[in-house]
């Protein structure tokens, strides 16, 4: 094991330059997981391609590799605590490329940042998780009580269906257990670690279509027009609000994303309009209860208009709300954060989903990483520092996990 960090490697910074260089958009693998596998496996990590396909969706490369323990035991007991770093090696597009100061893929060095698509969402993270376990595996060897793994996967910003979610099945289904995890979304707010995420809201797009009678706009009488009928269906929908929120978690939230007509004429009311909603549901709802629900203000509400209308749905779920109690993980966290970035690290069930919401269902999870503030956005960055803090954080957490 190498007594220090060789910068073109492991160093946090240095590999999240070659990690951003390549350009993983979603499902494109582009390199990165290569680079990862490679300086994994020069560290001593038993490394695992862990591809999967599925008809409809595209192929994905996944990573999986372990240090440490052999895995489960003959009687199916793991050999130690097994900790868990996930995250993604995916991006998303960059969007209009003029728009960007600095290119979204040369992972440049300015004024104190790191810049490029991936630097703060969440390359920067992976390679922290690497530092980290460098450090730590100098220090103890690989006899240090337990086992330690990256789940790397390339399908967390698309459709999610040939990641996380297969890799976690496959592990179960040979007898691996994972003790505890951190997955290492950009969870800083405005500086970092000044938030953790113990929990999500659940996530459910419902697809809407609204039917009337097409007619000519000069004989009212003989239409019903959809897009009048819409208007009452959305208002039925926002004008009061889902719920009040929860103990954990604050209210759900639903926002329309497209309503679509497709009319070019303009004397002719149409006779079908389609509009598209997300909604953001917390422990209150299940999605089964929730779409229940929105489909009774519905059914009221087109019922008062009357008239021959009518509407249907068609909900796709990404994820149910689900939430980890404060306990020893997120004690283990936050005590790491406060000792080595000086900062009280608020635990939060905000923003959108992630992984963790599969992850959830095998062991205690939460999500900690970089400020996310320029995720998904033009010129996304990363502070320099950050980085290098980050990877403490988790060699700290690393060192108390496994603490003789």
């Amino acid at each position: 094991m190498p007594d220090a960090l060789a910068p073109s490697v492991t160093d946090v910074v240095e590999l999240t330059r070659e990690l951003v260089r390549c350009e993983s958009v979603t499902p494109r693998e582009a390199g990165a997981l290569q680079i990862l596998e490679k300086v994994l496996a020069s560290l001593g990590f038993r490394c695992e391609r862990m591809d999967f396909t599925q008809a409809g969706t595209d192929d994905v490369a996944n990573l999986y590799a372990r240090i440490g323990g052999d895995g489960p035991n003959s009687d199916g007991t793991n050999s130690g605590k097994h900790f868990c770093f996930a995250g993604h090696s995916d991006v998303v597009p960059v969007g209009d490329l003029s728009s960007w100061t600095i290119g979204p893929f040369a992972a440049e060095l300015s004024g104190g940042y790191l810049f490029g698509r991936g630097a703060a969402d969440m390359k920067g993270a992976i390679a922290a998780f690497t530092e980290a376990a460098q450090r730590f595996l100098a220090r103890r060897g690989c006899d240090f009580g337990g086992s330690i793994s990256l789940l790397i996967t390339g399908d967390e910003e698309g459709p999610a269906v040939n990641g996380t979610v297969k890799m976690l099945k496959k592990l179960a289904e040979r007898g691996e257990t994972i003790d505890a995890c951190i997955v290492g979304e950009p969870t800083s707010s405005k500086r970092f670690g000044d938030m953790m995420k113990i929990g999500r809201r659940g996530s459910m797009t419902v697809d809407m279509v609204v039917r009337g009678i097409q007619g000519h706009v000069g004989y009212p009488e003989r239409l019903d027009n959809p897009i009048h009928r819409l208007s009452a269906l959305i208002d039925a929908l926002i004008r009061e609000p889902i719920d009040s929120g929860s103990k954990h978690f604050q209210p759900s939230s639903l926002q329309f994303t497209t309503v679509d007509v497709g009319n070019k004429a303009t004397n002719i009311a149409p006779g079908i309009v389609k509009a598209r909603f997300n909604t953001r549901f917390n422990d209150k709802w299940t999605s089964k209860t929730l779409l229940a629900h929105l489909t009774e203000r519905l059914e009221r509400a087109n019922a008062a208009l009357g008239g021959n209308g009518v509407f249907e749905l068609k909900a796709e779920v990404s994820g149910e709300s689900f939430y980890t109690p404060p306990g020893p993980l997120s004690e283990l966290v936050a005590g790491a954060v406060r000792d080595v970035a000086g900062v009280e690290t608020e635990l939060s069930t905000t923003g959108g989903t992630s992984d963790a919401r599969f992850i959830r269902s095998y062991c205690p999870v939460l999500e900690f990483g970089l400020v996310g503030e320029t995720m998904h956005k033009v010129d996304e960055k990363s502070a320099i520092a950050d980085l290098k803090t980050l990877a403490r954080v988790y060699e700290t957490v690393l060192d108390r996990y496994f603490a003789a």
